[in-house]
C-alpha cells in the first residue's frame, strides 16, 4: 500500500439541522428564515447544473462534501437528496486542474490529476502520471455522470478510485440554517446492484435517492464504492454513475439513463428550444460577447415548464422556484427581445393567482402569488411559503407587464384571456392593497408568519426613518406607487382598445389622482429625491435609496423632478462604481455588506437605468451599463450573481462578493438586455410596427451592436448598430414585413 492511502472513508455526518437543545420559538419569525452564514463560505466559485425542478451544487473538483454553512448537494423540489459525493484517487483527494460549465450551461466538466504518491519513503507515482475527466449533466429526477481515468505512465498500473455518498434529504429551508423541532426518519440503507437511501418526512411521503454504476464496484460499504481499474499505458477506463431520486417512487421522465444516452439528449433538438430567446445578439466585443452568452444560457436553465407554462425560476440555491415578483421582472427585461417569456409569467400568475381569503398565507382575492414552494417544511406549514401572496408590488406589476406586453406584441387576444385576472387585481389594488381609502398602497402582515417588509427589499430592516428607527405599518413604499400609477393607466390603454370607454376614463383618473398625492407626500426636497416609504402615521422615511429609481421606470415623476432624482442616484454617496447602493452612503443604516441597505443588485441597477431612459438620460443609463459589465468581467463564468456588496470601487481592483448570493439569479442574468435597451433607448410599438431609438448610443466598449431575428408583430428585421462620436447609426440589414425603424437624436 501506498503511504499516502487512507483505507477508511467518511461515515454519515450527524445532520447541520440536529434540534438538539435548541427553541424556536425563541427567535423572532421575520429572522427565523433569513439565509445564515454564521461560518466561512467556500472561497472559490461553486459550479451549478440545473435542469427542471432539479439543480446541484458542488465544488470546482464535482465534490458535494459535507460542511458547515455549505450549500452544496443535489436537490429536488426543495429538497436535498445528496449531501455527499466524492470521489477520492488512491485515498485521497485528487489534484484539480480545471473544471468549468459548459457554455450553454448543460455539461461539467472537470479534469484532476494525482498528487505524488509516496511508498516506503519513495516517489512511486508522480503527481501528473493519471488523468480524471469527470463529465456530469442533470435531468429532472436525475444525475448521470461519467469518471474516466487515463494512464500517462509507460508502464502498467493498478488505480484505485472511490465515491462515498450520503443523503440528509434536508429541506432547503434547513439548508439554508432554519431549525427544526424534529425532523423525520432516516430509513436504513440498502445495498446490492443498486444502492438505496431513504427518507420518511413528517408529512408521510418517502424519499429517495438510488445510485447506480456501469461497473460493479471491486469493494463497497455503507455511502461507499471502491474501483480497482488495471490501465496500460495511454489506456483509460470509465465508471458511468447515475443517481435518480423521487418523492413516493415517482420515477424519471427518462427510461434509459445511461451517460450516453443522456448525452444525447442534451445536444437534442429538445434542449436545444430556446426558451430565453428569439432575437440573437453580437456585438464587436468579445468580452461583452461572454456576458451576453452566458446571461443567456443562465436564463435559459432558469426557464422551467410548469403546469401553467415556463415560469423563470428566480434563483439557485435558495430560490430556484416560482417567484412572482423576479418572474414579472426578469420578464420586463427580456420582454424587447422575446416576449414569449412575459407570456409565460402572465399566464402563470393569472393560474395562480388568489381568489379567496387566507391571513396565514397573506391572501386576498385578486392578489398575485409571492413564492411557490414544494419540500416537507412548506408542506407542514412550517414555513409559510408553500404558496403564499404577501408582496403588495406584485399585483400592480402584473397588471403592468400586461399592458407592457400588449404593446411590444399588439397580442389583444391573450388579453382578453387573463382580462378577469387584470380587472380581479385592480379591484385587490383599490380595496384590499389601499388598506384606508387614501389612494396609496400599504401592507402589513396578517399574522405573525408572514413576512415584516413585503416590497423587493424583504428584509426585516430595510424600511427606516431618517435616524434609523424602524418604519411602523401600514407602510405604504415609495416604488409600489409608481407601479399602481403604471397599472391604473396601462390599464386604462388595455380597456380603450378592447373598447371600454368607461373603464378607461375611470382608471386614468384613478392614476392622475395618484400621481399628484404622490408627488405632495413623498418628494423631499431637501435629500433632491423621494422618501424611501411612508410609515404607518404617514411620516416619510426621508432616505436616499434606488427605490425611486424604479419609480422613474414606472413613469409617475413629473419631468421637472426627474432630473434631480437622476442626478441624485448617479452621486458618490449612491453610485459606487460598480452600480447604484440600494441605500446611499451615510444614511442611518447604511452597509455595504447587508443584503438590502447599500449593496449592488444588477436588476435593481437595470430598472433604474431603464427609469433614466425613460426621461431622457441614457448618458447614465450607459454608466450604469458600462460599470455592470466591468462586474461581469470581474467574477466567475462571467455571471453576474443576485447582488454584491456595496464598498466604493477603488481603482482596478475586484469588487467584493457577498457571501450567500444566489448565482445564477434570473433577474440578475436578465439585467444586461434591459441595461442595453436602456442604453439605446429602444421602445418598440408593435400595434403601430414602430422601433424608435431614442437618444440612444452605445458604450465605448462597443464598436458595433447586431440584432438577429428581432420580431415585432409578424413582421421580422436584423439590425446593425454603430457607434459614432455624436451618435449611433442603424442600418437595417433584413426586413420581411413592414416596420418602421425610428431614430431620435
Amino acid at each position: 500500500m501506498f503511504d499516502s492511502i487512507d483505507s477508511s472513508l467518511p461515515v454519515r455526518p450527524v445532520p447541520a439541522s440536529s434540534p438538539e437543545g435548541h427553541d424556536p420559538s425563541v427567535e423572532a419569525f421575520d429572522q427565523r428564515f433569513q439565509i445564515i452564514a454564521d461560518a466561512q463560505r467556500p472561497v472559490t466559485p461553486l459550479r451549478v447544473l440545473k435542469h427542471g425542478d432539479s439543480f446541484a451544487v458542488f465544488d470546482p473538483r464535482g465534490d458535494i462534501v459535507p460542511k458547515e454553512a455549505s450549500e452544496e448537494g443535489l436537490y429536488h423540489d426543495g429538497t436535498r437528496f445528496l449531501s455527499r459525493f466524492e470521489l477520492l484517487l488512491y485515498g485521497q483527494q485528487p489534484l484539480l486542474l480545471s473544471s468549468t460549465v459548459s457554455a450553454d450551461n448543460a455539461l461539467f466538466e472537470a479534469d484532476l490529476t494525482n498528487p505524488d504518491l509516496r511508498r516506503d519513503g519513495v516517489i512511486a507515482v508522480e503527481r501528473g502520471d493519471i488523468n480524471i475527466c469527470r463529465t456530469r449533466m442533470l435531468w429532472d429526477g436525475v444525475c448521470v455522470e461519467r469518471i474516466q481515468v487515463t494512464n500517462y505512465r509507460l508502464d502498467r498500473i493498478d488505480v484505485p478510485i472511490a465515491l462515498s455518498f450520503d443523503a440528509d434529504f434536508a429541506d432547503v429551508f434547513e439548508v439554508r440554517g432554519t431549525r427544526r423541532a424534529r425532523r423525520g426518519e432516516r430509513l436504513p440503507d440498502e445495498a446490492g446492484d443498486v444502492y438505496l437511501m431513504r427518507y420518511r418526512g413528517l408529512d408521510n411521503r418517502e424519499r429517495r435517492a438510488r445510485i447506480r454504476w456501469s461497473r460493479r464496484p471491486d469493494r463497497g460499504g455503507q455511502g461507499r464504492a471502491m474501483w480497482m481499474l488495471s490501465l496500460d499505458p495511454s489506456a483509460s477506463a470509465a465508471v458511468d454513475v447515475s443517481i435518480e431520486y423521487d418523492v413516493d417512487g415517482r420515477h424519471p421522465a427518462v427510461t434509459d439513463i445511461s451517460f450516453d444516452h443522456m448525452l444525447a439528449l442534451k445536444k437534442g433538438p429538445r434542449e436545444r428550444v430556446p426558451h430565453a430567446f428569439c432575437c440573437q445578439l453580437a456585438s464587436s466585443s468579445t468580452i461583452f460577447n461572454r456576458w451576453l452568452d452566458r446571461s443567456s444560457a443562465d436564463l435559459q436553465i432558469m426557464m422551467t415548464e410548469t403546469p401553467h407554462g415556463a415560469y423563470p425560476y428566480a434563483g439557485i440555491p435558495w430560490f430556484s422556484t416560482p417567484f412572482g415578483r423576479d418572474g414579472i421582472i426578469t420578464a420586463f427585461e427580456m420582454l424587447w427581445l422575446n416576449p414569449d417569456v412575459a407570456r409565460g409569467v402572465l399566464s402563470f400568475l393569472a393560474k395562480t393567482q388568489a381568489t379567496t381569503a387566507d391571513d396565514a398565507r397573506d391572501a386576498k382575492p385578486g392578489k398575485i402569488l409571492h413564492e411557490m414552494r414544494g419540500g416537507e417544511m412548506a408542506a407542514l406549514g412550517e414555513v409559510p411559503f408553500g404558496r403564499y401572496y404577501g408582496s403588495c408590488d406584485v399585483t400592480p406589476l402584473f397588471v403592468m407587464l400586461a399592458e407592457a406586453y400588449y404593446r411590444r406584441t399588439g397580442d389583444l387576444f391573450f388579453i382578453d384571456q387573463i382580462w378577469p385576472n387584470l380587472t380581479h387585481a385592480l379591484e385587490w389594488m383599490q380595496v384590499s392593497g389601499d388598506l384606508d381609502g387614501d389612494g396609496f398602497i400599504e401592507y402589513a402582515r396578517q399574522s405573525d408568519t408572514g413576512l415584516v417588509q413585503q416590497g423587493w427589499k424583504d428584509s426585516h430592516d430595510s424600511v427606516f426613518h431618517a435616524d434609523g428607527s424602524p418604519a411602523e405599518p401600514p407602510i405604504a413604499l415609495c416604488e409600489v406607487q409608481g407601479y399602481a400609477y403604471a397599472a391604473w393607466k396601462g390599464a386604462a390603454e388595455l380597456a380603450l382598445v378592447r373598447g371600454d370607454q368607461a373603464s378607461a376614463d375611470e382608471w386614468m383618473s384613478r392614476a392622475e389622482r395618484l400621481r399628484v398625492q404622490f408627488e405632495r407626500a413623498f418628494w423631499c426636497e431637501e435629500l433632491g429625491t423621494y422618501a424611501l416609504a411612508l410609515d404607518g402615521h404617514k411620516r416619510p422615511c426621508r432616505v436616499r435609496t434606488s427605490n425611486p429609481g424604479h419609480c422613474l421606470f414606472a413613469g409617475i415623476v413629473s419631468p421637472e423632478r426627474a432630473e434631480r432624482v437622476c442626478a441624485t442616484l448617479m452621486e458618490d454617496g449612491s453610485f459606487a462604481g460598480w452600480g447604484v447602493r440600494t441605500v446611499a452612503a451615510g444614511e442611518r443604516r447604511y452597509n455595504p455588506q447587508s443584503y438590502h441597505n447599500g449593496s449592488i443588485w444588477p436588476h435593481d441597477n437595470a430598472i433604474v437605468a431603464a427609469g433614466m431612459a425613460r426621461y431622457g438620460f441614457t448618458g447614465a443609463a450607459r454608466r450604469i451599463l458600462t460599470a455592470m459589465g466591468d462586474l461581469s468581467e470581474a467574477v466567475d463564468l462571467h455571471r453576474l450573481p443576485e447582488l454584491i456588496c456595496g464598498f466604493p470601487r477603488r481603482g482596478r481592483e475586484y469588487p467584493t462578493l457577498y457571501p450567500v448570493a444566489c448565482a445564477p439569479q434570473a433577474w440578475a442574468a436578465g439585467a444586461v438586455f434591459l441595461l442595453l435597451a436602456a442604453a439605446l433607448g429602444v421602445q418598440i410599438d408593435a400595434p403601430a410596427k414602430r422601433v424608435s431609438f431614442s437618444r440612444g448610443r452605445l458604450p465605448e466598449t462597443l464598436d458595433w451592436l447586431r440584432l438577429t431575428d428581432l420580431a415585432i408583430g409578424d413582421a421580422r428585421i436584423d439590425i446593425r448598430l454603430e457607434r459614432h462620436q455624436h451618435d449611433t447609426g442603424v442600418t437595417v440589414l433584413r426586413r420581411e414585413g413592414h416596420v418602421e425603424i425610428v431614430t431620435v437624436k
